[in-house]
């Protein structure tokens, strides 16, 4: 394929070259968009008479008497911390944020909207920082010859058939499995599709967790096997789906070649 294949570029394995992404403009963003969250958090901190390190050291505790604004903006900058280079465990801090004594709201429905939506945007934060410096380490010729491997021309075209599905499956999927970020970048899937895909995943994941959590307490560890049904049923979804239209094309092309 020629560098003047870009007809489904989130469809067709790119190949190598510059890409037109600022990393140092993300980088810029991303700096900001931690610092108004931390700027205002901090604010909160000081009018209670805790530190930062006091916050660290026993969270549990500062959490009893914070406002609701707090919690959300510390869990907020803690998802939005949580990338594959720094692989921070999401799936408690989601847990405790739904607990009925720390949740937002009195109401199951209220408490997952919020802690699903607000989880899921940090998450796609993180990711889109992944997606960045995973790009700008192909930058480097060394790196960048793992397009030329037989595993990532398999994997292509693996992810070449449902880039999107994959995405969000992996993303409900409540195991960290960053090679699909890294898959993505490499194959320079679309920055908005890869966003939007780890966002629906992610609310996906953290709704089930903030209901699951809110209505079961300490038990609400269910919610792992109920995350990996979904992920199964969507991926059963899918594959059936994809059998169905090649089954399908194969039965038309019998058809047309029998008329003949």
């Amino acid at each position: 394929m020629d560098a003047s294949s870009t007809e489904i570029p989130d469809r067709v394995p790119v190949p190598e070259g510059r890409d037109d992404l600022s990393v140092k403009r993300w980088l810029i963003v991303y700096a900001a968009y931690l610092v108004a969250m931390a700027v205002p958090a901090a604010v909160m901190l000081r009018g209670m008479g805790v530190s930062w390190g006091e916050l660290f050291a026993d969270p549990a505790s500062v959490a009893e008497g914070a406002p609701d604004a707090l919690k959300l903006l510390i869990f907020a900058i803690y998802i939005s911390l949580a990338c594959t280079f720094l692989p921070l465990p999401t799936g408690a801090i989601v847990a405790a944020v739904s607990l009925r004594e720390f949740a937002p709201s009195p109401n199951v429905w209220v408490t997952t909207v919020i802690v699903a939506s607000i989880g899921a945007w940090a998450s796609m934060m993180a990711n889109l920082l992944d997606f960045h410096l995973f790009t700008w380490m192909l930058r480097h010729h060394r790196i960048a010859q793992v397009r030329k491997s037989r595993i990532y021309r398999r994997s292509a075209r693996w992810f070449a058939r449902q880039p999107f599905a994959i995405l969000v499956i992996f993303n409900v999927i409540p195991i960290p499995v960053d090679v699909i970020r890294m898959l993505a970048a490499t194959y320079r899937y679309s920055l908005p599709r890869f966003a939007a895909a780890n966002f629906l995943g992610r609310w996906i994941r953290y709704a089930v967790l903030a209901m699951v959590t809110f209505q079961l307490g300490q038990r609400g560890s269910v919610a792992v096997v109920a995350l990996l049904a979904i992920a199964i049923v969507l991926g059963g979804g899918r594959v059936g789906t994809h059998a169905y239209q090649r089954w399908a094309e194969k039965r038309a092309n019998r058809g047309t070649t029998g008329s003949v």
